[in-house]
């Protein structure tokens, strides 16, 4: 079998850093032991933070053309693709997750979406004219009207456990490119991983301090970086009730705040597509166990065939093997701890008070002696204010309701706190397409879905602020400044 990364503590302004404080790494799949990760004291967290400060003022990286930092960071994704294998190992361990997930989308399908980032950034206009009309321009006396696009300053990089390197790529490529200066904190519940970026640094040569890691077992760390005032902008990716902390602690000293927060999707059925309903719902469990904040957990269906689409579904998850993450037939691994377990449970709970009933699953998977493993769930839920219809279960837990028309289902879709990414099935794509129209989400995929470094993702309402990849991702990183230029003469 292959080791894991043999990283234990922070990679802070060039130096590899120990802290006084280790925390436990857990296998969700089995419970065991995975390392002791050296802490970073919370001196060395302000370090990188002042550090990136410095390196930022001095010029030593957003003053590099935009081809040489991508000359450098090509390099940096060269080497964790060259420690690909052990990367892979390290994301199965210490988040439970199946190799192929660990492999196909988060190292593959990560290193996809950074090089193609590079890509759209060089081929982004970075300063270009503004179209003031020409009176304008004479009437002030101005020759030269131009938008000017410059980076942000110092990026605090905060991402969750469950798709760590790939939301570390989608954060920390797009803002080294702009020119930012970056510290990275990953989930203490998977540390481990994200220490590959400080050795690829290293490697590719990127001036120490422009790229940190710190690790950490609490939030001492990432409080500091929402609060510091050394740090111009946090883009986080979490769940909503931390991400109204992080704008309340950015808002003293008016951060940028990029927020990617919590879902409750609905995937929309129209009656000439139920024939979809199993695979489409499948998809939301399969492979993550339901840890995606784009999970579509609600399963809207005709209201008069909801019994079909119960019993479809139900068959499908019946199919769903549960197993361990190097067991290459199946098709579902662990939740990422106890408390995560415990929430499904507790949301199933809940939902049958309140007049669900358990159309497959509920419980604990069985023949499992260790490990933090559910069942694939499917609750028959009576409308849309059980608590499983509102609330983020981030687990393999689904509810599917009827709909009385096209209205109504637009209606029970929008009607939620939250508007990350819907989806919509239907064989008369006009009509499918009518209705993504009318969805409150950042994102709707209709009859498929679409994760590219060229299309923007994000959220309505308490799903985030901001969008991540496409143009619009980039400029997240940047600040715009006008410069209006006249003749002396």
């Amino acid at each position: 079998m292959t080791a894991i990364i043999s990283r234990r503590c922070s990679y802070i302004a060039g130096k590899w850093v120990e802290g006084e404080r280790t925390f436990a790494v857990e296998n969700p799949a089995d419970e065991s032991h995975v390392a002791d990760v050296s802490a970073a004291p919370a001196v060395e967290i302000e370090r990188a933070i002042t550090e990136a400060r410095r390196t930022f003022d001095s010029g030593i990286w957003s003053e590099l053309t935009a081809g040489e930092r991508a000359r450098i960071l090509r390099s940096l994704l060269d080497h964790l693709e060259a420690g690909g294998d052990t990367l892979v190992a390290t994301m199965s361990a210490e988040a439970g997750q199946p190799l192929r997930y660990a492999r196909g989308t988060q190292l593959v399908g990560g290193l996809r979406l950074a090089r193609d980032t590079i890509e759209l950034y060089l081929s982004m206009p970075h300063e270009e004219p503004n179209p003031v009309p020409v009176e304008q321009l004479v009437a002030n006396g101005t020759t030269l009207s131009v938008r000017r696009y410059e980076p942000v300053g110092v990026v605090s990089a905060i991402t969750p456990y469950n798709a760590a390197i790939m939301m570390a790529l989608q954060k920390v490529i797009p803002a080294l490119m702009a020119g930012n200066s970056v510290v990275l904190r990953p989930s203490p519940l998977t540390p481990l991983s994200s220490l590959a970026f400080g050795e690829a640094a290293e490697a590719a040569g990127i001036p120490p301090g422009v790229l940190s890691v710190v690790v950490e077992g609490g939030a001492t760390g990432a409080e500091l970086l929402t609060t510091h005032p050394c740090v111009d902008m946090v883009s986080f990716t979490g769940s909503t009730a931390v991400g109204r902390r992080i704008l309340a602690q950015a808002a003293p000293t008016v951060k940028h705040v990029a927020l990617e927060l919590g879902g409750k999707s609905a995937q929309i059925y129209l009656p000439d597509a139920l024939d979809r309903v199993g695979r489409g719902a499948m998809a939301v469990v399969a492979i993550t166990a339901g840890q995606a904040c784009v999970a579509a957990t609600r399963v809207l269906v005709p209201e008069e065939r909801k019994d079909e689409a119960v019993a479809a579904v139900a068959q499908a998850y019946a199919a769903i093997k549960v197993g361990a993450p190097d067991d290459e037939s199946a098709l579902m691994g662990p939740v990422i701890n106890a408390a995560a377990r415990d929430r499904c449970e507790r949301f199933v709970a809940q939902a049958k008070e309140h007049g669900a009933t358990v159309a497959f699953g509920g419980k604990r998977a069985e023949g499992f002696d260790r490990g933090y493993y559910f069942e694939p769930t499917v609750l028959d839920l009576p409308d849309n204010d059980n608590p499983a219809a509102r609330n983020e279960i981030f687990g393999p837990v689904i509810g599917i309701l009827g709909y009385r028309d096209l209205d109504d289902a637009v209606r029970i879709a929008n009607d939620t706190e939250f508007g990350l990414s819907n989806q919509v099935y239907g064989n008369d794509v006009a009509a499918a397409t009518a209705l993504a129209r009318r969805l409150r989400s950042g994102a709707v995929n209709v009859n498929t879905g679409m994760f590219s470094a060229y299309a923007p993702g994000g959220g309505y309402k308490q799903s985030g602020l901001g969008r991540e990849r496409g143009t619009e991702g980039i400029r997240a990183f940047q600040e715009v400044k006008h410069l209006s230029i006249g003749d002396p003469r």
